[in-house]
């Protein structure tokens, strides 16, 4: 379950147990809720920015391989029909904000943490 408002996700692994990870979530404009499923799961994951973010940003590349310049970071779990994800980040310096696209970004070690956990077709939960 993700929480924008706390910016928090938290996994809830069963006997009242959940961890809580901090997460940076969409712009004001670019946050979504609603219930999803994890469709995919890739480590060390190649970008390739969607037309809307290159309309926006023109001189990013069109293809961003995996490395320290990647905005996926370390892994990515793509959500639904693979519009948002939950990844990793380049710039951990802004979990805790209101800064992306739509996406869920954590820690890249908390993303790995995240990504050994669960499985593809776990849901997804996100609520103001």
């Amino acid at each position: 379950m993700v929480r924008t408002q706390e910016r928090r996700l938290y996994y809830v692994a069963g006997s009242g147990i959940a961890l809580r990870y901090p997460v940076a979530v969409g712009r004001p404009r670019r946050q979504w809720q609603g219930e999803t499923r994890i469709a995919r799961k890739l480590r060390n994951p190649t970008f390739v920015p969607p037309a809307f973010v290159r309309k926006r940003e023109p001189s990013l590349a069109r293809l961003i391989p995996p490395g320290p310049n990647n905005p996926l970071g370390a892994a990515v779990l793509v959500l639904g029909d693979g519009t948002y994800g939950i990844h990793g980040t380049n710039k951990p310096k802004l979990i805790g904000g209101a800064v992306s696209y739509g996406c869920i970004r954590m820690r890249n070690a908390d993303v790995l943490d995240l990504f050994s956990r669960v499985k593809v077709g776990t849901p997804v939960y996100v609520v103001k």
